[in-house]
């Protein structure tokens, strides 16, 4: 809205009252008008809509003491459209507004920078889109299902738009109006030397609009919790505790903003048989001596899969790890990471019979190899 908009127009006679009308007369006859021209109520009739929005205006400048302040001193000054001067030499004659708020013709400010700040702030201004809120969330999966990947349904409570008010926060037949503090926008300026901050508006919390007559289920927040179930897929080799961003998933915004997004936080129950190490899985196989002396052919199980069968080299060590490739948990790419199989050689608790005597033989056959006496030489040589 220009200056010369606002000084023309006769708020007072918009709304019908008098100009030494009282804030709750005003108020009063304001909820009167809008009930009237309001556009639910008067559907397709823009001439209908035209006055609400006349009304609205005239509304957002009286009902604020300091505008309705502001606005009197200007009309006081702007007398009918323009102020007059005269004198015995000069006559008298008027100024055009357009001159006034255009400023002059080498680039000075005219009087629309001095007032520029109190007509920039017009209650026709609509109200920012608002972001929605983002959501936090937990799931947990099983060993399996963070490996391959899994479509979880996940039952989630948000804010969301009141359905009573569709969001506006205003009781029905009534409107919210335009905050006169930051004209809709939801923010405010806050000078700090050469730079300026911004930061929500404290006045209409960031909403940029105010409502005068709140909405009995929302309470003039336009907000009412919402609980859905969306189904979500979890990407195949997720790790415990990974945190998942899916955007536009999380709250629905305001007045046709953005949603925000919703972030996940994944646990996953351990596996009696498997671990993990980023992308390869791991699983401890034991082996007998013979074997692991000997070595030979063992068979190992794999995770939701076939089992394989791995090559055990003669003399192999308790602790060894071989891989079998292509076994591990899912990547990004879709290949696969390995399995990292360890060997533990198991050691009979009770030997009896034919399997003692052969132990005995055994021992006889290697009493000339110490497997310490390296140990020994070592120490002495310290």
């Amino acid at each position: 809205m220009s200056g010369k908009d606002f000084v023309e127009k006769d708020y007072y006679k918009v709304l019908g009252v008098p100009k030494d009308a009282t804030a709750t007369e005003i108020k009063k006859t304001y909820r009167k008008l809008a009930r009237e021209f309001h556009p639910d109520a008067n559907k397709g009739d823009a001439k209908a809509e035209e006055r609400f929005k006349d009304i609205s205006e005239a509304y957002d400048v009286l009902s604020d003491e300091k505008r309705r302040k502001e606005y009197d001193e200007a009309r006081s000054l702007f007398a009918n459209g323009g102020f007059r001067t005269g004198g015995s030499n000069t006559g008298s004659y008027s100024f055009d507004f357009g001159d006034l708020f255009s400023g002059s013709q080498g680039g000075g400010g005219g009087i629309g920078d001095v007032f520029g700040g109190l007509f920039n702030r017009g209650g026709t201004r609509q109200a920012q889109p608002r972001r929605g809120a983002d959501v936090e969330t937990e799931v947990t999966l099983s060993f399996e299902e963070a490996v391959d990947g899994a479509t979880v349904p996940l039952r989630m409570t948000s804010q969301a738009p009141c359905r009573t008010c569709n969001g506006t926060g205003a009781k029905s037949g009534t409107t919210p109006r335009v905050c006169p503090t930051c004209v809709g926008a939801g923010t405010v300026s806050r000078g700090q030397g050469a730079f300026a901050l911004s930061e929500p508006c404290k006045d209409c919390r960031g909403r940029g609009m105010i409502v005068d007559d709140p909405c009995t289920d929302c309470h003039g927040s336009g907000r009412a919790s919402s609980s859905r179930t969306m189904q979500v897929r979890i990407p195949a080799g997720v790790q415990a505790d990974q945190r998942i961003r899916l955007k536009g998933k999380g709250a629905q915004g305001e007045r046709g903003g953005q949603p925000g997004d919703l972030y996940v936080t994944v646990h996953v129950d351990p596996h009696p048989v498997f671990g993990r190490k980023g992308d390869n899985l791991t699983i401890t196989v034991p082996v007998t001596f013979p074997e692991a002396a000997l070595g030979g052919t063992i068979e190992v199980p794999t995770l939701n899969g076939p089992s394989v069968k791995l090559k055990l080299p003669p003399g192999s060590a308790n602790g060894l790890t071989m891989r079998a490739r292509g076994k591990g948990a899912t990547r990004k790419d879709g290949t696969r990471g390995d399995l990292l199989v360890t060997v533990e050689v198991v050691v009979p608790q009770h030997v009896t019979g034919d399997a003692l005597d052969a132990l005995e033989q055994y021992r006889e056959a290697t009493a000339s190899d110490d497997p310490r006496a390296a140990l020994f030489r070592a120490a002495k040589g310290a």
